[in-house]
């Protein structure tokens, strides 16, 4: 299986992505570069067939910052955020993150 990752690291690559969020379910992952809880978040990500929106949270804080300001939802990291028009529809942190649970929350907002 196994997916691909694009890094997000500043607010274009953001705003294009809430745009895209418009027409198809986003994937967002917030991660932490230095936790080893967010290298086992990383571990089940890969696992997500879908596309994946990486913001390493060390290299792109702003970015990570205006998810929370834009979104309204609370920052942690790990994180997934699952958008649909410009909205979060689905979030999880921590060890609540698994790819079963992100794929179906894409499924369910297509």
């Amino acid at each position: 299986m196994g997916n691909r990752f694009s890094k997000v690291k500043d607010m274009t690559a953001l705003d294009a992505l809430i745009e895209q969020s418009q027409a198809n379910p986003v994937v967002i992952f917030k991660h932490s570069t230095t936790c080893p809880i967010s290298f086992s978040a990383y571990q089940e990500m890969q696992q997500v067939p879908e596309e994946v929106n990486l913001v390493e949270v060390q290299n792109a804080r702003s970015v990570s910052q205006e998810l929370e300001k834009r979104l309204g939802v609370q920052h942690e990291s790990p994180q997934v955020i699952v958008l649909r028009r410009g909205k979060a529809v689905w979030d999880a942190s921590h060890w609540n993150i698994n790819a079963g649970a992100v794929t179906e929350a894409v499924r369910q907002n297509t």
